[in-house]
């Protein structure tokens, strides 16, 4: 069994199921370097060390095969009550036809057991609303060269994505929380995770760390030089951790909606879908009308542990609210 602190050091719910995975005992998980705040063991630590104690197997097991055997450690003991793994033996399995049989590697096997963790500890609700952004599509398209011209940066959607957010967190603070047994842990900052898309089909989810400092401008910067370092593997151990809520934009790929997963131990995952022009009433003081509008769907994923719908819904609500509110004259 691996603790959740073990010689005043914490054990994130990730790196203990890495632990669990991987056969490492408690004994062997206190002895591993930690790089994160307060000598925590973050998920790349107990990588490398997986990686170091592996190839270390591999020369002693050349000369010495049983003497090697005999000191690779105990798998830890099973729960009582073990969480769903994915299954990673094909031994058992028959394939018939004509198949291709690809190996997973450790980081889609890691991604595979965090998605599967998050789905057994939280139960999962998804509330959707359709947001109008016409007014933000206008000032990007009317913005966008001066802005590149100005800052040297472009402005995409994800950064006014997320000062909508972080605007909507403030008001409602208990969606910035998480869940430690029976406690709830109420962050006092904004960390907020985007998910990115990696060249190799892998995802990955670097933090902009204490998001509601930052302007709009200071947003654009930390997203664009983030996910640009994702994609080239160059980013920092800190800087896909400690996230307090998650965005994951699936209109990249053309999808007007999704039910995205929790990222443990975080409470809530927003989806930002497809920006489609869109026939839509119009009210206006001479009456109704018709118009050509850009739309969008928003979906939020939340814990129904500690988030119940009226809170859930209440918050998803407020940032499509700041997002149709957005000021069509804003300065850059």
């Amino acid at each position: 069994h691996i603790s959740k602190t073990s010689g005043g050091r914490f054990y994130s719910p990730l790196v203990r199921n890495i632990a669990k995975t991987e056969g490492i005992t408690q004994e062997e998980l206190d002895r591993i370097p930690g790089t994160g705040k307060d000598n925590r063991v973050t998920k790349n630590d107990i990588l490398n060390y997986l990686k170091n104690r592996d190839s270390q197997q591999q020369v002693s097991a050349q000369p010495q095969t049983t003497q090697a055997k005999k000191e690779e450690p105990e798998p830890a003991p099973k729960p009582e009550k073990p969480a769903p793994q994915p299954s990673t033996s094909s031994a058992s399995q028959n394939y018939s036809g004509n198949v291709e049989i690809i190996e997973m590697d450790r980081m889609r096997k890691l991604i595979a057991e965090h998605m599967v963790h998050s789905k057994h500890t939280s139960p999962h609700v998804t509330s959707f609303v359709e947001a109008d952004v016409t007014k933000i599509v206008n000032w990007r398209n009317k913005v966008k060269k001066q802005f590149l011209d100005k800052y040297n940066e472009k402005i995409t959607f994800t950064p006014i994505f997320i000062e909508a957010i972080v605007k909507a967190i403030n008001d409602y603070p208990m969606i910035n929380v998480s869940v430690d047994g029976d406690k709830i842990i109420k962050k006092n900052y904004i960390n907020i995770g985007m998910a990115t898309a990696l060249p190799s089909g892998n995802l990955i989810v670097p933090v902009i760390k204490n998001a509601n400092m930052l302007n709009l401008v200071g947003l654009t910067k930390a997203v664009n030089d983030l996910a640009n370092r994702a994609r080239n593997n160059q980013l920092k151990p800190d800087e896909i951790q400690d996230g307090t809520f998650t965005l994951t934009n699936v209109g990249t790929f053309g999808n007007v909606m999704g039910t995205p997963i929790i990222n443990q131990p975080q409470v809530a995952i927003l989806a930002t879908g497809a920006i489609q022009k869109k026939p839509a009433v119009i009210e206006a003081p001479e009456g109704d009308m018709i118009g050509i509008r850009h739309k969008m769907f928003l979906s939020l994923s939340y814990d129904h542990r500690v988030v119940d719908g009226a809170l859930g819904g209440s918050f998803l609500r407020r940032i499509a609210d700041y997002l149709e509110a957005f000021d069509e004259q804003r300065e850059i």
